[in-house]
């Protein structure tokens, strides 16, 4: 059942992630080797000044990604992120039972969001987004996907396992400094 399922890049070619699993949970270790299936973006592609960037590092034998940066609401910006393309295609009933994601993570004491783009979203601005907050220490944070709402509160009100397409950890709306680090990011 799981060994289709993969994560790609938003720029199609860089192949399947390999995952691990626990139980029935799908889970996706934020390591060094799943730098490359994970793109760095700012608000720059709309105009936007905020500037950043992520790390793929390993402290005490724990891989993670860090993504680091300044949220600028300048010039209509607003957000850093680190996004991949996913998709449950390989999966026998595409995702469908899948309800929720779970993270494990700490940051600067700042609120992050989930951003998950389906095929229903038709405008490049149109995503599902739930937050999250973050502390000093890591900490397992589950966010089901009925908790998500549409950018512009279009329907279907949550997103749909089968439709995903990309899901970015997202510093958004606000002027910040971004500090969060993500460990783990598991599908339940």
């Amino acid at each position: 059942m799981l060994a289709t399922l993969a994560f790609y890049v938003g720029v199609m070619g860089a192949g399947p992630l390999k995952l691990a699993q626990a139980d029935s949970d799908m889970i996706f270790p934020m390591d060094e080797r799943a730098a490359r299936y994970w793109r760095f973006v700012t608000d720059g592609v709309m105009g936007g000044v905020s500037k950043g960037g992520v790390q793929f590092a390993s402290e005490d034998g724990l891989g993670f990604a860090r993504m680091t940066g300044d949220v600028s609401t300048a010039n209509n910006g607003g957000f850093i992120q680190i996004r991949a393309g996913i998709s449950f295609a390989g999966m026998a009933d595409n995702g469908a039972g899948l309800t929720g994601l779970r993270l494990v993570t700490r940051g600067n004491g700042e609120r992050y969001f989930i951003h998950i783009r389906t095929r229903n979203n038709r405008r490049p601005w149109h995503y599902y987004a739930a937050p999250f907050e973050t502390g000093a220490d890591w900490q397992q944070v589950e966010i089901p996907f009925a908790s998500f709402q549409h950018s512009d509160g279009l329907r279907p009100a949550a997103p749909s396992p089968q439709d995903m397409i990309s899901l970015g950890i997202v510093a958004y709306g606000r002027d910040h400094a971004a500090d969060i680090s993500v460990a783990e990011l598991a599908f339940y």
